[in-house]
């Protein structure tokens, strides 16, 4: 029988759908990734969200792998280009969680520019202030998405009702759909109102929003990210943010999260731009739950369990 090892939890209907392929199960969420080489019998699948690392060690020491699951979008933590130059299918579930991203953003968006977790601070004070938490409708506003993927799409796709104009530039070419149209960069700089980053972790992509783009941004604008921290430079944003270049930022994600995911807050001396960045008045975080949502959680299962069906016709 063919084997899969899942090294971090997933709704059970992956365990159940593998099973229902051939597939027998097994699971171990605790030991490192040297442990599981030490015992690895020779599983066809391995089934990961972001405990560890799957680089190019452990890629030739997982004797009889065909497949890696990764039950997500993002694939930093995987050496893909390498686990495919030895025959090993990567296999990932933008589509099981991009619905959970789109509404995440969305409300993000309007959690800002209404003004709305300032207004509730201030009426559970006591403070009774209606003009100083007057708010922005994003009707006529410009929309503009930075990485027109999967989950820029998505996002772009739920925006399609409110009456705003949505824009994107992305690194191909021809991305124009009906949700949005793409643009050159130097025109999308000049008209967004709104930036929204959709972007996955990558050479090309460390810090691409930066000082100097930053300033190439004509409006002050309003910026959400719920893509990866790392795109970018979080002590440029807070000095946008500090001289009103920024209107207000909604993350998702933070520069300064470790591979894992987990773990942030521990250690006695966190980053100083992070403890600058958590006690902004202008700034709203979430812990990298965009993708997080009750119905994602089976839905990228499930997804993980048809990329594997449709991978096994194509192989056997």
């Amino acid at each position: 029988m063919k084997g899969v090892l899942h090294i971090d939890s997933n709704h059970e209907v992956l365990a159940r759908g593998l099973s229902q392929l051939g597939y027998e199960n097994t699971f171990d969420y605790t030991s490192s990734s040297e442990e599981i080489l030490d015992k690895w019998p020779g599983y066809t699948g391995l089934v990961v969200r972001s405990r560890f690392s799957i680089n190019q060690s452990f890629i030739d020491r997982a004797t009889g792998l065909k497949w890696i699951g990764r039950v997500g979008a993002g694939l930093e933590n995987i050496d893909v280009a390498y686990a495919q130059s030895k025959g090993v299918a990567v296999i990932a579930a933008p589509e099981g969680n991009r619905g959970a991203v789109a509404e995440h953003a969305l409300g993000m968006l309007l959690s800002m520019t209404n003004k709305l977790c300032a207004a509730d601070r201030s009426v559970r004070a006591g403070i009774w202030d209606r003009e100083g938490h007057r708010g922005f409708e994003i009707a006529g506003k410009t929309i503009g998405i930075v990485g027109y993927g999967v989950m820029g799409h998505a996002f772009a796709k739920v925006l399609s009702g409110f009456g705003c104009r949505v824009i994107c530039t992305d690194i191909k070419p021809n991305m124009t759909d009906t949700w949005a149209e793409q643009i050159p960069l130097t025109d999308f700089l000049q008209q967004v109102d709104v930036l929204s980053m959709h972007l996955p972790q990558a050479q090309d992509t460390d810090h691409w929003l930066n000082a100097q783009r930053i300033d190439q941004i004509t409006k002050p604008f309003w910026l959400i990210n719920t893509g990866r921290g790392k795109t970018m430079d979080t002590h440029a944003v807070l000095e946008a943010l500090d001289r009103g270049q920024i209107l207000g930022a909604a993350l998702d994600v933070l520069e300064f999260e470790p591979s894992s995911f987990e773990g942030l807050f521990q250690g006695p001396n966190p980053h100083p731009t992070l403890v600058r960045l958590v006690h902004h008045p202008k700034v709203l975080l979430s812990p990298h739950v965009g993708g997080w949502s009750a119905e994602s959680h089976v839905k990228l299962a499930q997804t993980i369990v048809d990329k594997v069906a449709a991978w096994e016709k194509i192989t056997y």
